[in-house]
């Protein structure tokens, strides 16, 4: 189950023969879980939810220009330690 407490498992079996009902209760009480012998398998989400939670907020180099790093002063030492033996 997920932290939030409205959340709801249902079987494969279950979510196929409801699933106006499955649909209604993501948009009134939030994710519901899906399950597959005894496993989740898949969380049914509400579109508004799906689209906040993978907008893109830039991009990578974006990212690192904004960084407060440069000019802070912040120096980081690299070890002089070599490269370590493995078995192979």
């Amino acid at each position: 189950m997920t932290d939030q407490a409205t959340a709801r498992a249902w079987s494969v079996a279950e979510a196929k023969a409801r699933f106006s009902e499955l649909l209604d209760r993501v948009d009134k009480s939030g994710p519901q879980e899906i399950s597959r012998r005894g496993q989740t398998v898949a969380v049914v989400v509400s579109l508004d939810e799906w689209e906040r939670k993978t907008r893109r907020r830039g991009n990578l180099a974006e990212f690192f220009g904004s960084s407060p790093l440069p000019g802070s002063g912040l120096r980081a030492e690299r070890g002089e330690d070599g490269p370590r033996e493995i078995a192979l």
